[in-house]
């Protein structure tokens, strides 16, 4: 896809006016809009660079290519693809769930693009491995897919609260709208795509600043993952711990989110 059509197959948007970039990815089963109380805290400042992972929702499924996103790199190309076409030379990375994990892969690739990655709800790996504790065993992730296949809406319905964690229904409902928007086949095949992933070899190899913000409970990404991130990450690497629950704070508590996010790029 030619560049100026990847920026408009994905929506790309870029807002606000200020020197420096600042490039918000959403994670899986949202698109964009799930940084709308984030944002505006923001454009005063930077200028602002959103858009939508492939699988999303908001984009057309015709773009979807199954041969294509079989990886994660796939979609750091896009990633990629996107900055350069926005003569982007350096920005400061905020990458939910599968996005952080995209993020690390595109600053090993170019490294001098990012000032910064800031990782929310990372994980290198889901699924536990001997003493590494992802989270999931291959049973319970296998029941997620059967589940999908079987009964996707009634899937959403359940995961959806799971996902958000804290009390907040206008967040539950938000999600459960970003994810029945996607269709099901695709998100099927992302999911297995997430979970199939295991970036523990590499992590090494990024050498940027992380800040890995972390909640206090989230039903996807135990805490040991975001200390097994800091202590395996190549750079100068720090764990912002976020006092609400759940595994999307950019819905459940995004005034909260935004403190920690002015903290973690201010320093």
């Amino acid at each position: 896809m030619a560049n100026n059509a990847l920026l408009e197959a994905l929506n790309v948007r870029v807002l606000g006016t200020g020197d420096r970039c600042l490039v918000l990815a959403h994670g899986f089963g949202t698109d964009q809009s799930a940084w709308q109380l984030v944002y505006p805290s923001f454009t005063p400042y930077y200028r602002v660079i959103l858009y939508d992972l492939v699988c999303a929702g908001s984009v057309n499924p015709d773009f979807f290519d199954f041969s294509r996103y079989t990886t994660l790199d796939a979609f750091v190309d896009d990633l990629i693809s996107i900055l350069d076409s926005l003569h982007v030379h350096r920005c400061a990375f905020v990458g939910h769930s599968v996005s952080a994990m995209v993020g690390i892969l595109a600053s090993i690739r170019r490294p001098e693009l990012f000032s910064k990655l800031i990782l929310i709800g990372a994980s290198p790996r889901f699924l536990n491995d001997g003493d590494y504790h992802g989270g999931f065993e291959q049973s319970e992730i296998d029941r997620v897919f059967a589940a999908m296949r079987a009964n996707y809406q009634a899937w959403v319905n359940g995961f959806a609260p799971l996902a958000v964690g804290a009390d907040v229904p206008a967040a539950v409902q938000e999600f459960s709208r970003t994810l029945f928007n996607m269709r099901p086949d695709i998100s099927l095949f992302v999911s297995k795509v997430i979970f199939s992933s295991d970036l523990r070899g590499v992590l090494g190899l990024v050498k940027v600043p992380c800040c890995i913000i972390q909640t206090a409970q989230d039903v996807s990404v135990p805490t040991s993952v975001a200390i097994y991130l800091r202590d395996h990450l190549g750079g100068r690497n720090t764990v912002e711990m976020l006092d609400t629950e759940g595994h999307l704070p950019h819905l459940s508590a995004p005034q909260l989110l935004v403190r920690k996010l002015r903290r973690a790029l201010s320093r």
